[in-house]
């Protein structure tokens, strides 16, 4: 009975009905109370509601039951990156990674805590992994080309950027970074082109207005 509770309450997580879903995960405790993995998916509902302290302990409790269950430090480590502790995220991703977790989405989490501490060379390897892996995730694929041209590896940034406009053609930041790797390349043409085309996406981009004056300046200067 208790896997069918547990069943029960991923399903009503995936369809965003929490409240049911919490009352499935408490019926398949009571009847499983040392089973990590309900606490665990447990632990995924109280992050996903933004009860951060709460999932932490239902994490930790999964973890002393079974030291062994990535999704666990998986999970505590995307608690820790959305409170912005990143070094923490950064050790418990890796945990997950090394007991076994090594897909898509894990190496994104930890190559995004290496770039939010700005350390983009440790980021970059993971962020490649993430959208060599799952090339149709585009948040992946323009992390890993903003990275890229971080480290001013510009005609490797502008080949991944090109990659998301592709399938977002409306993707306003990442026709303005393609703007900003044709500007280091100073190629201005084709730089005033994707500033552009980042002001047809978004109006507002303050940044992309300010670049496709430069880059139109630097065209006729040059």
């Amino acid at each position: 009975m208790s896997e069918n509770h547990n069943d029960l309450g991923i399903q009503y997580m995936q369809e965003g009905n929490y409240e049911e879903a919490a009352k499935a995960f408490h019926r398949a405790l009571e009847e499983n109370p040392e089973d990590p993995i309900i606490y665990t998916n447990f632990g995924n509902l109280l992050e996903r509601v933004g009860e951060y302290d709460k999932a932490m302990g239902f994490y930790d409790k999964a973890i002393a039951l079974n030291d062994n269950l990535p999704a666990a430090y998986y999970g505590a480590g995307i608690v820790f990156y959305k409170v912005e502790q990143y070094d923490d995220a950064i050790d418990l991703f890796n945990t997950a990674i090394q007991k076994g977790l090594s897909d898509p989405d894990s190496h994104f989490m930890l190559g995004m805590s290496f770039s939010q501490l700005g350390d983009s060379r440790r980021a970059m390897p993971h962020l490649q992994l993430a959208a060599e892996k799952n090339p149709d995730d585009t948040e992946a694929v323009f992390q890993y080309g903003l990275t890229l041209g971080k480290l001013q590896l510009f005609d490797e940034a502008i080949h991944a950027l090109e990659q998301v406009v592709q399938k977002e053609t409306d993707h306003a930041d990442a026709y303005y970074n393609l703007g900003v790797a044709y500007m280091y390349k100073e190629l201005y043409d084709q730089a005033y082109q994707m500033f552009t085309h980042a002001v047809e996406s978004q109006p507002d981009h303050l940044l992309a207005h300010n670049g496709k004056k430069q880059a139109d300046e630097m065209r006729y200067t040059k």
